[in-house]
């Protein structure tokens, strides 16, 4: 698989943080986490959810095939697995399996009715690569990081916020401006 082989990347001098050089992975990280995190410790105001009306309970219905088949086509064949390993392209030959797609639908149906999200989609890995014609590498902000998630995961995610999308807008759920 290509996008496992390393790549050439540009010559670079040691990334700078806080005017000093990275020399070592502690202070490497330091500097990646504090530029990729920066909302980490933020303060959130929520007093805005005090002023929402209340909105009536809508029940959730179950998943459909379709509505995984419409989410699955829009996936690119050519995006890097995450962990599981499992690419879109191999996910779409086993979903065309109506049993396989069945047992899909049957682990989301589950999440949404038990309000859980199993760790095993949590888990990602953090890959951070160069940008793009730069011409110092010697910054955190000159690389960007990719998030590589659980690819059953992902299918899951894309079909519950289409179906959030749509109850959101059919409800006015959200405030017009």
């Amino acid at each position: 698989m290509s996008w496992i082989n390393k790549q050439k990347l540009p010559a670079t001098k040691a990334i700078k943080h806080e005017g000093q050089p990275c020399l070592t992975l502690e202070n490497l990280w330091n500097a990646l986490h504090s530029t990729f995190n920066t909302t980490l410790h933020r303060q959130v105001d929520t007093d805005v959810f005090n002023e929402l009306s209340p909105k009536p309970i809508i029940a959730w219905a179950p998943f459909s095939k379709e509505e995984f088949r419409q989410a699955l086509s829009k996936c690119n064949n050519s995006s890097v697995p995450g962990s599981d390993k499992l690419t879109w392209r191999h996910l779409k030959i086993v979903l065309n399996l109506d049993s396989c797609m069945s047992h899909i639908i049957n682990i989301a149906d589950v999440c949404i009715n038990l309000g859980h999200w199993p760790n095993h989609f949590k888990r990602s890995s953090t890959v951070i690569i160069p940008k793009l014609n730069k011409t110092a590498y010697d910054s955190s902000k000159s690389f960007r990081p990719i998030v590589l998630l659980n690819t059953i995961g992902k299918l899951i995610e894309k079909v519950i916020v289409k179906c959030l999308q749509f109850h959101v807008t059919k409800n006015n759920f959200i405030h017009p401006s």
